[in-house]
């Protein structure tokens, strides 16, 4: 008697089944912590785009674009020129020459007085009367003249020596312009006082009437 062994059928095991079913399912799991770890990093597909380093850096881009800023930093460098200063130290110069000599202001002012003097005297007047409408009248207005241009000097003198004061008092005036306004300074009183003196007849008086009859 032949003994029979009865042996059940088994499926085929495809190849590498049972060795890389464990392995498979590790993979997966190391796959999504790792996604969650990113996530939380923001370094993942998920993270936000506006955070992180280009977040700080378009911040700092935003920062050291501001138009105020820029136009803070130059005007700060902005210094000024000082032309003003230059230019009116040079005219009270000026001035104070014409308000010591003289300007053809004065003379026709001078003239016309003395035409007005003579029309009042042509029908006849006295000597003190003569003296005083021909020749006084056009020696104050020449005065008064002369201590006009005088005063005008000095005022802008003194502007050009304290211009600084007001606007840069940090940026010394060149020596020259504070030369030019001193020398200014110093005609327009000098022309002040003269032109006072000549108009109020202190320095020199009007003839009398009594040496002009003699």
């Amino acid at each position: 008697m032949n003994p029979t062994t009865s042996q059940t059928p088994q499926a085929p095991t495809a190849e590498g089944d049972h060795g890389e079913q464990p392995a498979d399912g590790l993979d997966e799991a190391a796959i999504e912590a790792g996604g969650e770890r990113a996530v939380r990093e923001g370094s993942g597909p998920g993270a936000d785009a506006g955070s992180g380093p280009d977040r700080d850096s378009g911040l700092d881009d935003g920062l050291d674009d501001d138009p105020d800023h820029d136009l803070e930093d130059g005007d700060s460098h902005r210094t000024p020129s000082g032309l003003g200063a230059a230019s009116a130290a040079v005219v009270a110069a000026g001035l104070g020459v014409v308000g010591l000599t003289g300007a053809w202001t004065g003379r026709v002012v001078a003239e016309r007085e003395t035409l007005l003097g003579q029309m009042k005297t042509a029908s006849g007047g006295s000597v003190a009367q003569q003296i005083s409408e021909i020749y006084g009248d056009a020696w104050h207005s020449t005065a008064l003249v002369n201590g006009l241009f005088a005063l005008l000097a000095l005022l802008v003198g003194v502007f050009a020596l304290v211009r600084p004061a007001f606007g840069a008092p940090g940026d010394p005036q060149p020596g020259w312009v504070r030369a030019f306004a001193t020398a200014g300074i110093a005609l327009g009183v000098l022309g002040v006082l003269i032109s006072v003196g000549m108009y109020f007849d202190l320095i020199v008086a009007l003839p009398a009437a009594s040496a002009a009859a003699g």
